[in-house]
C-alpha cells in the first residue's frame, strides 16, 4: 500500500515546533531527520565514529519532518490543516509531498523511541525494549495510535495522574489514542477506566495494550464520542485531544465529574491557552493548574461548586 509522505523542512531552530504540529495533525507515525549532532549519536548508540559519507554530507542546519497519511486518507483534506497550524506558529518551512510504501516508515520510527521515565512513580517502555526499573512500568506499542509518553502533552497528562491518582478511582479518557492515559491511571492504582475513540483502529490498539499491561480486566474502550458513550460519574476525566474539541467537550463535562474530580486536558498550543481558559470557565470548570512545556498545555479543573 502506498501511503503519502508529508515533508517538512525547517531551519534546525524550528525543530521542536515542527515536529509537535505534525505529531497532533498526524493519525499515522512521523520520522525525523535530524543530523545536526551526528556524529555524536553515531557515538552514543554504535560507539563508532565511522560513518558514511552520504551521512556527513547532509546539511546540519535543517530538520526534516515527516507526516505519513495512510492510503485512505485524503491529503487534500489533511494539508490545508497542517498549513495553517505552521502559519500559525510563525516558523519558516517547506512543505513536500511523496508517495512511500508502508514498510518503508512502519518501523523507521522506531529507533527514536526509548523508554522514559515520567513523573515519581512512571516509566514508560517501548514493548521491544529491556529496561530494568523500580518504577511503575507501562508496556506501549502505540502501533498507529498518537500517545507513546514522547510529546509534551502526553507526559504533561502522566506527570499529572502520577500526581493524583491515589487508588480506587473510576476513570474516562476522551479520545483515548493507543490508551496510554487510561491504563497509566489504572497501574497507578484506579479500580477502573473507560477510553472512547472515535476511531476504530484506536480502539483495537488501545486493547491490545491493555492487554500488554495486565489491565484488560478493569479498561473498557469503546468506538464511538462522549455524548452516547459515557455512563454516570468520574473522578478523573482526562482528554489529551486538540483546543477546538476541549472546547465542544467542556459543556458535557461537570455532569460527568463526581463531587471532588478532576478534569486533565490537553493538546493545546500555547496560542490558544487563554481561549480555552475562557471556555472551560465559561461551561462550569474550575481550572486549578495549568502546565506548560515547550509550547503545550495541560490545564487541570475542578467542577465549579454551586
Amino acid at each position: 500500500m502506498e501511503w503519502t509522505d508529508i515533508q517538512i523542512t525547517v531551519p534546525q531552530r524550528y525543530a521542536e515546533v515542527a515536529e509537535a504540529i505534525a505529531t497532533m495533525v498526524s493519525n499515522g507515525g512521523i520520522y525525523i531527520e535530524d543530523y545536526s549532532d551526528l556524529e555524536q549519536q553515531a557515538w552514543e548508540i554504535a560507539h563508532v565514529d565511522l560513518i558514511e559519507q552520504e551521512l556527513l554530507d547532509q546539511p546540519r542546519d535543517i530538520v526534516k519532518v515527516h507526516m505519513y497519511l495512510a492510503p485512505d486518507e485524503n491529503p487534500a483534506e489533511i494539508l490545508p490543516l497542517f498549513k495553517e497550524r505552521l502559519d500559525a506558529s510563525g516558523i519558516e518551512y517547506q512543505l513536500d509531498t511523496t508517495g512511500v510504501e508502508q514498510e518503508d516508515w512502519q518501523n523507521a520510527w522506531k529507533k527514536y523511541y526509548h523508554a522514559m521515565d515520567i513523573g515519581k512513580r512512571l516509566a514508560v517502555v517501548p514493548g521491544w525494549e529491556d529496561y530494568q526499573t523500580d518504577r511503575i512500568v507501562i508496556t506501549m506499542d502505540p502501533g498507529m495510535a498518537f500517545g507513546t509518553g514522547t510529546h509534551e502533552t502526553t507526559s504533561l497528562c502522566l506527570e499529572t495522574l502520577d500526581q493524583i491518582v491515589k487508588g480506587g478511582e473510576r476513570v474516562l479518557d476522551v479520545g483515548t489514542g493507543s490508551g496510554i492515559l487510561a491504563i497509566a491511571a489504572l497501574k497507578l492504582g484506579a479500580k477502573e477506566a473507560e477510553g472512547i475513540d472515535i476511531d476504530p483502529m484506536c480502539v483495537r490498539t488501545a486493547g491490545e495494550n491493555a492487554q500488554r499491561n495486565g489491565v484488560q480486566d478493569h479498561f473498557t474502550v469503546l468506538v464511538g464520542d462522549l455524548s452516547d458513550k459515557a455512563s454516570g460519574q468520574y473522578d478523573i476525566i482526562t482528554a489529551n485531544i486538540v483546543a477546538s474539541a476541549i472546547l465542544s467537550l467542556a459543556p458535557h463535562v461537570p455532569s460527568l465529574m463526581k463531587p471532588d474530580a478532576r478534569f486533565i486536558a490537553s493538546g493545546i498550543i500555547d496560542e490558544r491557552r487563554d481561549e480555552v481558559l475562557e471556555g472551560l470557565k465559561a461551561n462550569g470548570l474550575d481550572p486549578i493548574e495549568v502546565k506548560e512545556k515547550r509550547g503545550w498545555v495541560c490545564i487541570v479543573c475542578r467542577k465549579k461548586e454551586g
